[in-house]
């Protein structure tokens, strides 16, 4: 069964296509979540409130655009209201051992025992550089730039305009540009 038809069984109330469909985006909406949030627990709670969301929301689901958009949208939503509690509490553990590059998105430099020690020190400067970040631009850079949803998805994801989310990811980059050659040159 396709997707589609799995999300109109889910919308006509079939409780199998709905659990075939939070199987499917589970461990997709965690990552997303943790990316985020970078905390496990805070990422399973977004992960349930995401998919409550899904269960209550599902018949207005219209199929216009992908439904990983759609939760991408939700876990968007659920992040940045957490955020908003959270305000004058760091959002983002720093001394989380899972990092926001994870295997598929470094190079394997096991043979050479120096460069561990450099891509952890990176990945410290990464970590540190965008947890600095907004919620609002941190979203965006990680839905273009790690997730490699297009400006496009990004927008539908975010409720945001195209033009708004290419100013937002360019102001993202720039800052990262930025924090990284001053934590270079020191």
């Amino acid at each position: 069964m396709n997707e589609s038809e799995l999300i109109h069984k889910a919308q006509n109330g079939n409780k199998k296509a709905l659990a075939q469909l939070v199987k499917a985006y589970e461990q997709t909406i965690y990552n997303f979540a943790f990316k985020i949030c970078r905390d496990k627990n805070k990422a399973e709670h977004i992960m349930q409130e995401t998919f409550y969301s899904m269960v209550k929301s599902l018949h207005q689901f219209d199929g216009k655009s992908k439904l990983s958009t759609w939760l991408y949208r939700i876990v968007s939503n659920h992040c940045l209201m957490l955020a908003r509690k959270m305000k004058n509490r760091p959002f983002v553990s720093l001394e989380d051992d899972d990092g926001l590059f994870e295997n598929k998105y470094a190079a394997d430099w096991s043979t050479l025992p120096y460069k561990n020690t450099e891509n952890e020190e990176l990945k410290e400067i990464l970590d540190y550089a965008i947890n600095k970040l907004s919620p609002e631009y941190r979203m965006i850079f990680l839905l273009r730039d790690v997730e490699g949803l297009s400006t496009e998805e990004t927008a539908q994801a975010t409720d945001l305009s195209v033009p708004a989310v290419k100013s937002r990811l360019h102001r993202a980059r720039a800052f990262l540009r930025k924090e990284l050659n001053e934590a270079f040159q020191r």
